[in-house]
């Protein structure tokens, strides 16, 4: 039997659960994850390794969490709608997510849209049909109201949170790719660089802590890191957009700030294996989505570039070496 690889792009509207559907599948926080839309902003590359079985061939299957889709209205809106463009036209499968407990709306025509333009195979997957358990036939006018629009090769209901459906998913989902080659080693996770990751936990943290405007309104960028065998030192800048949302990130004494940089921590040092120092601060960037410049600054194949370019070869050779399996480090110490 031939072995099997492809890439697979997780697609749909905010909130309807990508980010766990890929966490779960890989088996490690890759993605961060909160209740408020647009969470994710880049793509989100995962490796999930099928080991081979007495009848069937070994599997690696590249998954790609991206935002979710909506009509963008800022520099960083139509970055993020560029990632999920960029993820669908090098896919070999993708895989619509909805949450079925929502109404069909015009979100979901503009997915639907993208997923017929690019002529790419597709799985429609019902999230959340865990809360359909007492009356399963209640999915059936979602499935039908979907496959009048497009034919998808398959329909799988599950809970990504559960999870509930998910080895269906999985066989499917081999069942479907290309025979082909490993893209990635045996042992790597994802191609994100830890800097990428340490500042997407500590942006997670703010979604959390903060209401209103404040979440959408912040990004996070890592400003040193220095990582050693035993302690990481890293030291972050939260960027808002007005002196009133700073004021609320450090809260009254700093006890916002506290509070957000020791979540973060706590997540960073499980992440890493490693005693964790971290700093943050808050600075103020009038505008910055609006800003295409500090939008691609953002963007962390940018960071890499900038650190070569400065020849910061240990820092660069440490930020892309995570994760190869996080949790094999964590069992080394």
């Amino acid at each position: 039997m031939a072995f099997r690889s492809g890439f697979v792009c997780i697609l749909g509207r905010p909130n309807a659960g990508k980010s766990t559907l890929l966490n779960t599948l890989v088996g490690e926080k890759l993605a961060i994850v909160s209740p408020k839309p647009q969470t994710t902003r880049n793509r989100i590359l995962g490796v999930l390794q099928v080991p081979k079985q007495k009848s069937k061939p070994g599997a690696q299957v590249v998954l790609l969490d991206t935002p979710g889709v909506h009509k963008p209205d800022s520099s960083l809106g139509r970055k993020m709608m560029g990632e999920v463009r960029a993820a669908i036209e090098g896919s070999d499968l993708i895989l619509l997510i909805v949450d079925a407990t929502a109404k069909f709306g015009h979100s979901d025509e503009i997915v639907l849209e993208m997923v017929k333009r690019s002529k790419t195979p597709a799985f429609l997957l019902l999230n959340k049909s865990d809360l359909f358990r007492g009356d399963k036939a209640k999915l059936l006018p979602i499935i039908e109201a979907y496959r009048q629009r497009h034919e998808f090769q398959e329909v799988i209901p599950l809970s990504a949170r559960k999870p509930e459906g998910v080895d269906i998913l999985l066989k499917k989902l081999v069942e479907a790719l290309p025979k082909g080659p490993k893209y990635f080693a045996d042992d790597q996770l994802t191609d994100q660089p830890t800097r990428f990751m340490v500042s997407e936990l500590i942006r997670e943290k703010v979604l959390v802590e903060t209401s209103e405007e404040v979440p959408y309104s912040t990004t996070v960028m890592i400003e040193s890191f220095d990582e050693g065998p035993k302690l990481t030192r890293i030291e972050a800048a939260i960027y808002c957009e007005r002196e009133g949302q700073k004021a609320i990130l450090i809260g009254k004494g700093g006890q916002m700030l506290k509070k957000i940089g020791t979540a973060a921590r706590l997540e960073i040092e499980k992440m890493l294996g490693t005693k964790v120092f971290l700093q943050l601060f808050v600075k103020v960037k009038s505008n910055w989505r609006e800003s295409h410049e500090f939008v691609e600054e953002l963007d962390w194949r940018r960071q890499l570039e900038r650190l070569v370019g400065r020849s910061e070869t240990e820092d660069v050779s440490s930020s892309q070496t995570l994760i190869t399996s996080s949790r094999d480090r964590r069992h080394e110490k």
